[in-house]
Order: structure tokens, then C-alpha cells, then sequence
């Protein structure tokens, strides 16, 4: 890795605003990774190429990243069969049945999120699938659904008791104790960190707030007020990420509601089996407790199995019912994989950039930064809390900013503070919450790209619609750190505090917007299904 200061973050700065002002994700994110090549080749185009593309491979033939691209693949085939044999349409209608506002379908789809805690993957895969027929037929814009899915996903597996997630957070906290000769277990500082999350905690209950008010503001106000008024949840000119209706033609009539239902079940019945056998299930499980299989377990071959279950029962449940052909079930399978296409290699060059990133050394020229200055205990949560935000948003990974800079947060706010106690708990606390951030704004981050994916949303407009949502809740956990610094240290006390802040943000701008585009308090009309 070389010492390229400044100039180390000009690969994702470049992917980032090409990305945003070109609205071409593919050429922005191969800049970005081709001058991460480049400068790693000292200057030589030629040689950068070849870099970028030995990037590139070394990506795709990485044993995990391998089994998400082949995952994406047979998530498609299961949509596609799902969707083209009517079981989507016919989900739709059984629950429009109940669910016949846009409030109710917003709402729904924020229930089903935070159900959903197990795995950020699963949870976009479950939430945009099952709810992007309801959703449609509701008039609630696909952006929307991609900020529900977005925001239910890693913040709700980041906090969740049990999920994929927690192993690997409490690993990373067990590797620093270790090293410092703290002797309070991992898990119980995990537990003591969940309530400095505050950007977490903060987007889980602003997203409830948006859906169930219909207050807007931003690009988002825009997007739903389109939907309700004209009936489209796509702006003209979008290119949403899975083009269903596009690629597979119109569902058939007379859909069956199993063939929805049980191939969902499936796919999460089979990831969590699959995640409790590569865990080590009963053995593992007898000395470590759950916790120890979570740890141990596989979630991309877990996924990998559970998705291709789901394709083999669709598969035959079609033909069971006789709602499609062999080779129309063919045909399906195979156009449901070609929607994946260019989401997969968006995926793949997001990793990529990661690998032009740590090339260059973009997250230790930050972290060094932050060291230099000579911090009091009390606003070290903070700074933790914004350099995450930063590295995330650059490198569009939340688990890479947690491996980062949790070997770093947890030594700085012991030695600084003296003790085990709220400095490092909330310390702890920043480290997750601020990946999490970056990982929503950053149109390079995998979770933000498959939320696109499984909502059918316009990539761009995903990540230009949950920006200011974003910030609302990152501002609000600013101002609980600010506190924090200045001596407020009880949870207890600052939680309700920074619900009012983010209460009382959500009214003032959707109020300020709504004046400004002529819509009375950003709030959007409530569409109700007609019979």
C-alpha cells in the first residue's frame, strides 16, 4: 500500500460524483476503480488497465463474493417465476384486500422490515419482492420502497439479538479486549454499546414517522407526490434495477397465491438451516450458544442454498399448478437471471473499488487524521462517529469501516477515558452506527445497490431520495454526541432527547418543503385502492 495522503481518496471521491452527476453507475464506478489502478501503478495507464482488471477477476472468483453474484442470479430466477406464472399479482390482491392505502402498504412494509432482523441481504430480499406489487398497486413510489427496504435492513440487523451481524460485531469487540487485557465479556459491551447507536436507531423510527405521517421533504417529496397523483412509481426516463415487467412481459391471469408464499418460506427457511449447519448447529451451539453458530456460520452459502431451494420449489409449484409450460417455466428462469445482469456487475465493481481503496490507503489517511488531534474522553464518540461516516461513504462498506476502525476506536476511547464505561460503549456504539450511514449514502455500497435491486428502484434516485433522510437521523445522533461530549452520558436521557430533535426536524423540513413546491406541509394525499 502506498503513502498517497490526500490524493488516496480520489478513487471513491471520483466514483461518487460521477456517479451522482452523470447518473452512470457502471462507467463512475470503473473510473473510480481505474484510478485507484492507476495511481497505483505510479502514473502508467497501461499498467493501471491491467491492475484494474486483475481487481476486478480477484472479485469475482472470491469464494464469498462468487456465492452473492450466483445468489443474485438465483434470486432472479425466482422472481421471475414467481412474478411471470401471476403468484406476485396474486400476493398483491389477496392483501390489497387489507392493505388498500398507501399509508397501510408504507407502514406494512416498515413492519415487515423490522421483522426481518435476522440478515440485512435477506431482509432487502424478502421486504422488495414481497412488497413491490402492493406498493405499486398502491401508488407508493419505488423510491420509497427502496428507502423502506434500505433502512429496515442493516440498521435492524445491526441492533438485532440475533442476526448474521452480531457475531461479527462481537468478534471484532473480543479482539480488542483481548489485546488491552479487558477482562468484561464481548457480548455484554455489545449489549451496553446498542443504545449510543443513535444514527441506527434514529433511521429505524424515522422511516416509521415518513410512512406513517406521508410527510416529505427533498427529492423524496417529489417522487411521492408523483406517484399518488399520476400513478407512477417511476420517473420517466428511470432505469430501474430489475425491469420485471419489461423483461418478462405481463404475469399470467389467475396467479396462485402458494406460488408466492411458499417459495418465500423456503428461501428463509433454508438460509436459516443453512446458516445453523455451516454454524456447526448442535455442537457449536451446546458450548457457545447461539451466538457461537452466528459466528461461525457461512451467510452466503447459507443464502446460496436457500435460494436455489426457492427457485426448485417455484419451479415445480408452477408446473404443478399447471400455470406455465416447461419451457415457458425455462423461459422465466432465464430472463429473471438476465434482470440480475447489470445489478451483479454493479456489485462487482463496488467490491473492486474497495480493492482500489485499500491500494491506495483511503480509510488509514482518514483514521490518521482523526488521531492527530488531541481529543478529550468525551468527544471521542463523536469523532469516531464522523470518520466512520466518511469511510463508509467512500468505500461503501459498513463491515470494512467496522474492521477498521473498531482495532481503533476501542484503544483510543480506553486510554483516553481510563475505564470500561459509557466513553468506550458509546465509542463502540459510533463505530457501528457511522458505517451503517455511509453504507445508505454511498451509491457504491452493496446493501444500497441491492435495495435498489429487489425494489425495482432507479439506483441514482434511491440514493438521491434517502440522502436527506439519512442526514436527518446522522444529524440528530450529532447532536446526542455533542451532548455526550459535554458531559450528558446517561442513554437513558439522551435517547428521548434525540427523538424530539428528529420529531421535530421531520415536521420543520417537510413543513419548509412543502412551502417551497406548493404542497401543504410536504404531505402527500393518501391513495386508497378503488374496488
Amino acid at each position: 500500500m502506498g503513502d498517497f495522503g490526500v490524493l488516496s481518496l480520489l478513487p471513491p471521491l471520483v466514483a461518487i460524483i460521477l456517479a451522482i452527476w452523470t447518473k452512470r453507475v457502471l462507467l463512475a464506478l470503473f473510473a473510480g476503480v481505474w484510478i485507484g489502478g492507476v495511481m497505483v501503478a505510479g502514473g502508467n495507464p497501461i499498467t493501471g488497465t491491467t491492475q484494474t482488471l486483475d481487481w476486478i477477476v480477484g472479485n469475482a472468483i472470491d469464494d464469498w463474493n462468487a456465492k452473492i453474484l450466483l445468489f443474485d442470479f438465483l434470486i432472479g430466477a425466482g422472481v421471475g417465476l414467481i412474478y411471470k406464472s401471476g403468484g406476485a399479482m396474486a400476493i398483491a390482491r389477496a392483501l390489497t384486500k387489507t392493505v388498500r392505502t398507501s399509508k397501510a402498504a408504507s407502514l406494512m412494509g416498515w413492519l415487515l422490515g423490522v421483522l426481518i432482523f435476522f440478515d440485512d441481504y435477506t431482509n432487502t430480499i424478502i421486504v422488495g419482492n414481497t412488497m413491490r406489487p402492493i406498493t405499486d398497486k398502491t401508488r407508493v413510489s419505488r423510491e420509497m420502497l427502496a428507502y423502506i427496504d434500505d433502512s429496515t435492513a442493516a440498521p435492524v440487523a445491526g441492533l438485532a439479538l440475533v442476526s448474521t451481524w452480531i457475531g461479527f460485531e462481537v468478534g471484532l469487540i473480543g479482539e480488542s479486549f483481548q489485546d488491552l487485557g479487558v477482562t468484561l465479556g464481548p457480548y455484554a459491551a455489545w449489549v451496553s454499546s446498542v443504545p449510543y447507536r443513535f444514527y441506527s436507531i434514529f433511521a429505524i423510527i424515522l422511516v416509521f414517522l415518513v410512512a406513517f405521517t406521508h410527510r416529505h421533504y427533498g427529492p423524496m417529496l417529489h417522487a411521492e407526490y408523483r406517484a399518488r397523483t399520476e400513478g407512477k412509481v417511476l420517473r420517466d426516463g428511470a432505469k430501474p434495477m430489475m425491469t420485471t415487467e419489461i423483461d418478462l412481459g405481463l404475469p399470467k391471469e389467475g396467479g396462485n397465491v402458494w406460488t408466492f408464499i411458499l417459495p418465500i418460506l423456503t428461501l428463509v427457511f433454508v438460509t436459516l438451516y443453512g446458516m445453523w449447519v455451516t454454524g456447526g448447529g448442535g455442537e457449536v451451539y451446546a458450548t457457545d450458544g447461539l451466538m457461537g453458530v452466528l459466528s461461525n456460520s457461512d451467510p452466503a452459502l447459507a443464502l446460496l442454498w436457500g435460494s436455489f431451494t426457492m427457485v426448485v420449489v417455484a419451479f415445480f409449484l408452477v408446473l404443478l399448478f399447471k400455470q406455465m409450460s416447461l419451457e415457458e417455466a425455462e423461459t422465466a428462469i432465464i430472463q429473471g437471471m438476465k434482470q440480475m445482469i447489470i445489478a451483479n456487475s454493479i456489485l462487482l465493481l463496488a467490491w473492486s473499488i474497495k480493492s482500489a481503496t485499500d491500494a491506495v490507503g483511503t480509510a488509514p489517511y482518514v483514521v490518521d487524521l482523526a488521531q492527530r488531534a488531541g481529543v478529550s474522553a468525551g468527544i471521542v464518540p463523536l469523532i469516531i462517529f464522523l470518520v466512520a461516516m466518511f469511510i463508509s461513504f467512500t468505500t461503501g462498506t459498513s463491515w470494512g469501516t467496522f474492521s477498521i476502525m473498531m482495532p481503533i476506536a476501542i484503544p483510543l476511547a480506553y486510554h483516553v477515558s481510563g475505564e470500561v464505561g459509557p466513553v468506550l460503549f458509546a465509542s463502540i456504539g459510533a463505530v457501528f452506527a457511522g458505517g451503517i450511514f455511509g453504507d445508505h449514502c454511498s451509491p457504491i455500497s452493496d446493501t444500497t445497490i441491492m435495495s435498489s435491486m429487489f425494489s425495482g428502484s432507479d439506483h441514482i434516485d434511491h440514493v438521491t431520495t434517502q440522502i436527506p433522510y439519512a442526514v436527518t437521523a446522522a444529524g440528530a445522533g450529532i447532536i446526542l454526541y455533542l451532548l455526550f461530549a459535554v458531559g450528558l452520558r446517561a442513554w437513558l436521557i439522551l435517547l428521548p432527547i434525540g427523538l424530539i430533535i428528529l420529531v421535530g426536524a421531520h415536521y420543520l423540513l417537510s413543513e419548509w418543503y412543502g412551502k417551497k413546491y406548493g404542497i401543504p406541509h410536504g404531505k402527500v394525499p393518501i391513495y386508497v385502492v378503488e374496488e
